[in-house]
């Protein structure tokens, strides 16, 4: 799987499956959320078929951002099998992000 931009139909889809879903909480004005986007692109390629990796667009999704309390972005949130394990805000070394996918998965 690529990285997915997710719609609230589409995240709700994604949370019900089964397994780790990685997602993004970003926005296009944010040069932090740019700085990361890279790292979750990459997280995406390399975790291809093990967990679901994937980007909601703040501005475009408020009621998501709202549900899940995110007040500063980027906010990077962990689930499995559809609840949450993890989050970690702001911009960080890829490696923390690995950390808490292989320990997850």
């Amino acid at each position: 799987m690529a990285l997915k931009h997710f719609d609230e139909k589409s995240f709700n889809e994604a949370l019900a499956q089964k397994g780790l879903l990685v997602v993004d909480f970003w926005a296009e004005w944010c040069g932090p959320c740019k700085m990361l986007g890279p790292v979750i692109e990459q997280l995406a390629a390399d975790y291809d078929g093990k967990a679901a990796v994937g980007k909601v667009n703040v501005d475009d999704e408020p009621e998501l951002a709202q549900k899940y309390g995110i007040m500063s972005i980027p906010t990077v949130m962990f689930f499995k099998d559809g609840e949450l394990v993890d989050k970690k805000i702001g911009v960080m070394p890829p490696q923390e992000f690995v950390k808490v996918i292989d320990a997850n998965l």
